[in-house]
């Protein structure tokens, strides 16, 4: 006779037991394991089971007719940009970021610009109508083509979406959403896999584009853990700086555009306002005083004009401190003791502080020269030439290397009025109105501090 299986299902990590635990060993939560009944026969081979066939038909790529969608446009340019040039028809997104930091006000804003262009249904199971009505308000969304709905059930959402048919459906948040009949609790890992399958196959078989809101955890990702990016078209971010209310949308998975291409937004009373000139608040912000170093790096397809600061004092403790944000600290260390290798400059008995203006996080080589130029001029109590921009990767020997995309970081720095370029003496570089300083090694950076 058929016995059924039972199982313990942690609803936090979705590891499974055969009996129940207090902890789970996996993700050490704590009463988290739930009851579940399986199908599967016990004594019996599964591949004896008979089940009931499909017929599957293969097919040459020659035979397969494909339609070219054009994408919809949001209007809100910066979005469009991080998303590839527009939203394409079918897709699944999930837009995640921290609490509070505007993912909700975001997709309003899209959904009534969507609204000019398609029918947008928008499920809000976090949040009762009043108060998306009222927020609604406030930054000015009042389309008609833009129907609400304030439920969860992911039953009723597919079935409302499968008999309306709408261009665009929007849930926030998929954490909120469950499948009746189950026994685990909204936001846990079954119910999200479960969840986003059914919506996948909804995009992908109607035609359906799914834009969904996600949660994030303490660690920095995706609620599930980082079940749903493997689900999904499309990751973005939307993540704050510490200066201006500014929001930074990054691209983290596209299968229709580019990665690590990033748009910035500005919050105030009426929403989320898109910053198109980024480069000219960091400008304005920069300060070129001892210490201070200006580098271009670019962050998808635009060139970002940063400053780096640094700060280097006589150390009073046993071990000098090495305190850096926004940037591997590894990174600084190396440069700091190619600088005393080969400059004779005592910086292993000081204290380094060090941090990317902005709050801003970079992984690149080619800032290694401002990077050193900071160091030093800190260190000597120097400013470096006015508005200079630093563009240089340093070798171990001491060498200045040549940087990719010179062109890009050019254009930029021209456009926002920097006067000197410190490149590397073989940097190849188009003729420009700026002035020009190559230096072949670390040793020749000593004639910007020593006269």
């Amino acid at each position: 006779m058929a016995k059924e299986k039972i199982i313990y299902s942690c609803s936090s990590c979705d590891y499974q037991s055969l009996k129940w635990l207090g902890c789970c060993t996996q993700c050490q939560a704590w009463n988290s394991f739930v009851k579940e009944e399986s199908s599967v026969l016990f004594g019996q081979n599964i591949s004896k089971k008979k089940h009931q066939v499909v017929s599957v038909a293969m097919h040459k790529l020659t035979d397969i007719t494909h339609q070219k969608s054009e994408r919809i446009c949001t209007g809100i340019s910066e979005f469009d940009r991080v998303i590839g040039g527009g939203i394409v028809p079918g897709s699944l997104i999930i837009l995640t970021g921290d609490p509070g930091i505007g993912k909700s006000t975001l997709l309003l804003q899209i959904s009534d610009k969507l609204a000019h262009k398609a029918r947008v249904f928008y499920f809000s199971s976090e949040e009762s109508l009043a108060q998306v009505k009222q927020r609604a308000a406030r930054i000015g969304c009042s389309h008609e083509q833009l129907l609400f709905c304030d439920q969860a059930n992911l039953e009723s959402i597919l079935e409302i979406a499968r008999s309306e048919k709408p261009d665009i459906i929007i849930i926030d948040s998929i954490q909120n959403c469950y499948t009746p009949g189950t026994q685990t609790l909204p936001g846990s890992v079954g119910q999200l896999r479960e969840a986003t399958f059914h919506l996948m196959r909804l995009a992908k078989e109607d035609n359906i584009t799914v834009i969904l809101s996600g949660h994030i955890t303490k660690e920095g990702t995706i609620a599930g853990p980082k079940t749903l990016e493997h689900m999904v078209d499309a990751v973005f971010y939307l993540q704050g700086e510490d200066r201006w209310q500014t929001r930074v949308l990054r691209s983290v998975k596209n299968r229709f555009g580019t990665i690590n291409e990033i748009g910035f937004f500005q919050m105030n009373e009426h929403g989320l306002q898109e910053v198109p000139n980024i480069n000219a608040e960091l400008m304005e912000q920069a300060s070129f005083a001892p210490g201070s170093a200006l580098i271009s790096s670019i962050e998808g397809s635009r060139p970002l004009l940063i400053e780096l600061q640094a700060l280097t004092v006589p150390s009073k403790f046993g071990v000098p401190q090495r305190v850096v944000t926004g940037i591997d600290h590894k990174q600084v260390v190396l440069i700091a003791a190619i600088l005393e290798k080969y400059l004779h400059t005592k910086l292993s008995i000081h204290d380094i502080f060090f941090k990317i203006s902005g709050g801003f996080k970079i992984k690149e080589s080619s800032i290694d020269l401002g990077i050193a130029l900071a160091l030093l001029s800190s260190y000597f109590q120097k400013e470096l030439p006015p508005k200079s921009l630093a563009l240089g990767e340093i070798s171990l020997t001491g060498k200045i290397k040549a940087v990719n995309q010179i062109s890009m970081h050019v254009q930029e720095a021209q456009k926002f009025g920097v006067q000197t370029l410190l490149l590397a003496k073989n940097q190849i570089c188009e003729k420009t109105k700026v002035n020009i300083m190559r230096f072949d090694s670390v040793y020749e950076l000593m004639k910007l501090f020593v006269e």
